[in-house]
């Protein structure tokens, strides 16, 4: 079952975004997903379908906003491999 969210805006965001109705819509679809997913309130699963885009597609937009699917930062990732990989070597 799906449902709608009507969300009113005034037409000054769409001139301050240089944005058509449409992508403003899609846009505001993904970070609503991208904020529910990085709060952990949804799975990328479930925030994908929110945004409308398959979740392989949005496993690779999270890398946008500064997000891993696997619930660390990128950065987070990068220390863990190089702790891995000096912790190895020792």
């Amino acid at each position: 079952m799906m449902s709608t969210l009507t969300i009113e805006y005034p037409s000054e965001v769409l001139w301050a975004l240089q944005q058509e109705p449409d992508e403003f819509e899609a846009d505001a679809r993904l970070l609503l997903a991208v904020k529910l997913y990085e709060t952990g309130r949804l799975s990328t699963g479930l925030a994908a379908q929110l945004a409308g885009v398959p979740r392989s597609a949005f496993v690779f937009l999270l890398s946008r906003y500064g997000l891993s699917p696997f619930g660390q930062s990128p950065d987070e990732l990068e220390e863990d491999l190089a702790d891995a990989r000096h912790t190895s070597h020792s």
